[in-house]
C-alpha cells in the first residue's frame, strides 16, 4: 500500500500552496483501505477543483490501482479545520 499512498501525494502535493501540510492517513475497514486525505483549509477548493472535477479523476486515478484480495480503495477529502 506504500505505492498508492506515493501516488496520491505524488498527484496532490504540487496542486496544493501548502504541499507541507498535506497528510494522508489509512484505516482499514472490513471491505475497503481507506485514505483520508487531509490539506490546509484554502488548498481545500484546489483539491476538490469546479464541480469537483479534479477529486474526481484523482478518485479515478487511484481506483483504478489493483489491490491484492477483496479489498477496495476509498479517497476522502477530509475538511481540515
Amino acid at each position: 500500500m506504500q505505492d498508492l499512498t506515493n501516488l496520491v501525494l505524488t498527484i496532490v502535493t504540487p496542486l496544493v500552496t501548502k504541499p507541507d501540510e498535506v497528510k494522508l492517513e489509512i484505516e482499514e475497514s472490513k471491505d475497503f483501505f481507506e485514505y483520508n486525505l487531509t490539506v490546509a483549509p484554502e488548498d481545500i477548493g484546489r483539491i476538490i477543483g469546479k464541480q469537483g472535477r479534479v477529486a474526481k479523476a484523482i478518485r479515478t486515478i487511484v481506483y483504478s490501482v489493483r489491490t491484492n484480495g477483496p479489498k477496495k480503495v476509498r479517497l476522502n477529502i477530509v475538511d481540515g479545520k
